[in-house]
């Protein structure tokens, strides 16, 4: 009698399983790529109903894909984000069959036609003012880059190309004011810094100069610094005289790049006002062996033997 009432629960249970209806799930599924195309992980997925405000959240994976189950049939919003590149297409969910959505994140994904249009003029614009700087056109792209930053004043790249043009043109005080305006903008630039101590060790303001250039010297990053930091704090110390302590700074500048031409002749004539002939005979030596044809060279040769007899003597 229990087998058969066993069997007999069982036969009713498959029935009844057989009989209830499959409870259909809508779903939402797709794929994030970047510009290149290529798979982006981590995108943040927010699907959002139309009508009735439910929101819905995942994460693409490894290959980009992302896959969101249980949704009611109806209208959303879904949108891909990632790094501030956004994207946001719009899907019809049903029971019968997923909505399948694609996505490519770039610079003007997340933007309307007319941003996008603004944005792609202002890149265009931004192109030419650097080749204009590259030119040597310095009043056009002064022109180009003040028309930049007066529609997106937070562009400090546009402001240390300012500061550059106007460097050139030995327009001082714009030169300072568009290289202030990096550092409130990018705190960090050591570029920004670097062009501050040109500008003022151009106007013989040595102490300002020198504070600058610390200053893009400690945020030249880690392993040894920059050479060209180094070698601009080594100038501005030799103008103000200060040369045993310019003399330190070149060294460390050829020590990071013994390749650079110009610390090396800096070093030969510091160690020329420090009365150190090996030094300024093996630093110029350098400066020859590394640019033969250079803007010194030909001062080097005339020199160069005279310091070797002394140190013959």
């Amino acid at each position: 009698m229990r087998t058969n009432l066993s069997r007999a629960l069982l036969v009713i249970a498959v029935l009844l399983a057989a009989s209830a209806p499959a409870f259909a799930q809508g779903i939402v599924r797709g794929k994030v790529v970047d510009a290149e195309g290529k798979p982006v992980e981590g995108a943040n997925i927010l699907i959002e109903a139309t009508a009735s405000g439910r929101k819905a959240e995942t994460k693409t994976d490894k290959g980009g894909e992302f896959l969101q189950v249980g949704m009611s049939s109806g209208a959303y919003k879904v949108t891909a984000s990632k790094d501030k590149l956004t994207a946001t297409l719009n899907a019809s969910v049903g029971q019968a069959r997923p909505a399948v959505l694609q996505f490519r994140l770039t610079a003007t994904s997340g933007l309307s036609a007319e941003d996008a249009k603004a944005q792609a003029a202002m890149a265009a614009l931004a192109t030419s003012a650097l080749a204009s700087l590259k030119a040597g056109n310095d009043d056009e792209a002064i022109r180009q880059f003040n028309e930049i930053v007066a529609k997106i004043p937070t562009c400090a790249d546009c402001y240390y190309n300012l500061g550059v043009a106007y460097g050139k043109k030995q327009q001082y005080a714009e030169a300072e004011a568009s290289f202030l305006k990096v550092t409130e903008l990018r705190p960090d630039s050591g570029e920004a810094f670097a062009g501050l101590a040109n500008v003022y060790n151009a106007q013989k303001k040595y102490d300002l100069a020198a504070a600058a250039g610390a200053k893009a010297q400690s945020m030249a990053g880690s392993g040894g610094g920059s050479a060209e930091a180094t070698y601009n704090n080594g100038v501005i110390l030799f103008n103000s005289q200060k040369f045993a302590e310019a003399k330190a700074q070149f060294e460390a500048a050829v020590k990071i790049d013994p390749n650079m031409a110009m610390a090396q002749y800096q070093l030969g004539m510091t160690a020329l006002n420090l009365g150190d002939i090996p030094l300024a005979v093996s630093s110029l030596e350098a400066y020859m062996r590394i640019d033969p044809t250079g803007p010194k060279s030909a001062e080097v040769k005339t020199a160069l033997p005279a310091l070797q007899g002394m140190l013959k003597k």
